[in-house]
């Protein structure tokens, strides 16, 4: 007999692969991104002469590109449901959990591979220079999830409006705050090589922030789906 949470993940699963399968064939959320971010990311270095010596504005930068990048593409997630008429179809298919885990993977895999690729381009065209590895990588990990949770619930929200794009920056902006600015302190405690136990508040802050975006998100998606 299956039991619920083996029947949670397979249905989630199920929605994973529905719309990666959509996303490899379009390309549109993950080009959205990777175009913004790349232009962004090369207009910074070119306006800062390829080099930002200093920490606190490398950090904010990063962390800047980051987050306007990942509303991009998270803003499709559910709006691309809408414009395609198939939102009724999976209603009827799934429940809203699974459909919420689903799309919270999905997104996952979306904003962590553009973050594989543009913190590295970020790190060589700034000429930055991270301290503290360890720390720098579980600092944009926790954030990059962060803005996943944040982005997932939002888009819901924001999928049935008019202008989807604007509304999701809008909406996101408030409940990520806290999360920006633990990330950017976070990466500039880093990156400015200050004592490693140093970041150990803002690894702990962005853990507990993503358990209870999470955990909101799943209490509320409900109410949102219906």
């Amino acid at each position: 007999m299956e039991t619920k949470p083996s029947s949670l993940l397979r249905r989630a699963l199920a929605v994973l692969q529905k719309d990666m399968q959509v996303e490899f064939r379009c390309r549109y959320a993950y080009s959205a991104q990777v175009v913004f971010a790349v232009t962004t990311l090369i207009a910074v270095s070119f306006s800062m002469g390829g080099r930002l010596a200093d920490p606190d504005v490398a950090a904010s930068m990063l962390w800047v590109i980051l987050f306007f990048s990942s509303m991009t593409g998270l803003s499709r997630s559910f709006a691309q449901e809408e414009e395609t008429g198939t939102i009724l179809a999976l209603r009827l298919a799934a429940d809203p959990e699974p459909v919420l885990l689903g799309k919270y993977l999905f997104n996952a895999a979306l904003l962590l591979s553009l973050t594989a690729l543009i913190v590295p381009l970020f790190l060589v065209l700034a000429g930055v220079t991270v301290a503290h590895p360890l720390g720098f990588l579980a600092i944009v990990f926790l954030g990059a999830l962060g803005l996943v949770g944040g982005g997932t619930i939002i888009a819901a929200i924001a999928a049935r409006a008019a202008v989807k794009g604007a509304l999701m920056t809008v909406l996101s902006f408030p409940i990520v705050i806290p999360l920006l600015i633990s990330a950017i302190n976070g990466t500039r405690l880093t990156l400015g090589g200050e004592a490693a136990r140093g970041v150990l508040p803002d690894l702990w802050f962005l853990f507990f922030y993503n358990g209870i975006i999470v955990a909101a998100s799943f209490l509320l998606f409900e109410h949102i789906w219906d």
